[in-house]
């Protein structure tokens, strides 16, 4: 089989490749150049590109590089400044994998003619009772990746593949080891790519967008002192708001950014057991009523009940077995059935059965 493998530059692609290789297919190794701005983590950096060369050499396999920087700031960066603007709190690697790697990549696969796109995510593809295929947690349950592939739809599964998916971490960098490649101690990557460590968010949307400061209040309106740019403030943030002191820990639980104001309130305060999402795929079809969900990407499963929601492509979660932490509009909620991926969201309100208080934003 003639294998496109989306070679990223970190240990697990490398792998994936390598797996492919010794299985018998026609692999061929790309790397898509995304963000051409200044990058010091995640997967862009010009270090990343040279390690996923040198994998693709180690392997003897043809290496190529495709530059998708005007696709990846039409649909992650743009959308991402946007975002913040309003105080939403996106996940832009999942917007990535929606258009980039699962989209534009596979498109392009398609057109040069091979049979399948691989990468290392930590996933699985299993058959259903239908004869469809649905997206699964990976073997490592600390590194599953599969809550950031819900947007990979179903009918896509039977052109992707997932090498590394039946593997833990520590069996995947023991493969690179034993094949001598030179990913095999590299760290994984934990950050937005093209935020660097130095600046951060506030220098990444400061050259943007103007931050506005606003105020902090409490749930009786009053006055807590200044924020200096609400469009840096995130919903369950504690730190950086200037309100160390005695007492009960203080954090935000609301960003109005049109209004200029920043809801202080305590932990009690942000727990929440309802959620409304928009954005709704499904991996298959509509699937409504009881089922595990997934609120944050390293986040504890939980049950919930999941109903239609009054406008095409929303819906509505209710926490059965008690509140939560409030989710940040702009997070997704992803349902599983076992290990198998259902559907997911993106959310837009959340509030507590015993007060409306607090859309969530």
């Amino acid at each position: 089989m003639k294998v496109l493998v989306a070679m990223s530059g970190g240990v697990d692609s490398s792998v994936a490749a390598a797996l492919l290789v010794e299985a018998g297919h026609d692999v061929t190794g790309v790397t898509m150049k995304l963000w051409g701005g200044e990058s010091d983590t995640g997967c862009c950096s010009v270090a990343d590109v040279e390690d996923a060369r040198r994998a693709a050499q180690q392997l003897d396999v043809e290496h190529i590089v495709f530059n998708f920087g005007d696709d990846f700031m039409t649909h992650v960066v743009e959308p991402y400044v946007a975002a913040h603007e309003v105080g939403v709190t996106p996940n832009p690697c999942i917007e990535c994998n929606r258009h980039l790697k699962f989209d534009r990549l596979l498109d392009r696969a398609d057109a040069l003619g091979f049979d399948a796109l691989a990468t290392g995510h930590h996933a699985r593809i299993v058959a259903t009772a239908g004869g469809g295929q649905r997206l699964a947690r990976g073997a490592d349950q600390a590194k599953d990746q599969s809550y950031v592939l819900y947007v990979v739809p179903s009918s896509d599964l039977a052109r992707v593949m997932l090498p590394v998916g039946d593997l833990t971490k520590a069996q995947v960098r023991a493969e690179a080891t034993r094949l001598g490649l030179r990913t095999a101690d590299k760290p994984d990557s934990q950050d937005v790519c093209f935020i660097t460590s130095t600046g951060g968010r506030r220098a990444f949307l400061g050259d943007r967008i103007a931050l506005k400061p606003g105020r902090m209040v409490d749930n009786a309106g009053t006055d807590m002192g200044p924020v200096e740019a609400m469009e840096l403030v995130t919903v369950g943030q504690r730190k950086g708001l200037g309100l160390a002191g005695e007492g009960e820990p203080k954090y935000a639980v609301a960003v109005d950014v049109v209004a200029g104001l920043v809801t202080i309130g305590t932990a009690d305060d942000l727990l929440i057991d309802r959620l409304s999402i928009t954005d709704v795929v499904w991996s298959q079809r509509p699937v409504y009523g009881e089922m595990m969900a997934q609120c944050s990407a390293h986040g504890e499963p939980r049950r919930v009940e999941v109903s239609e929601g009054e406008l095409t492509a929303t819906a509505h979660v209710r926490l059965i077995d008690g509140p939560i932490r409030r989710v940040a509009a702009g997070q997704s909620v992803v349902f599983y059935d076992g290990d198998e991926v259902v559907g997911g969201g993106i959310v837009f309100s959340s509030a507590s059965t015993e007060s409306a208080a607090g859309s969530g934003s």
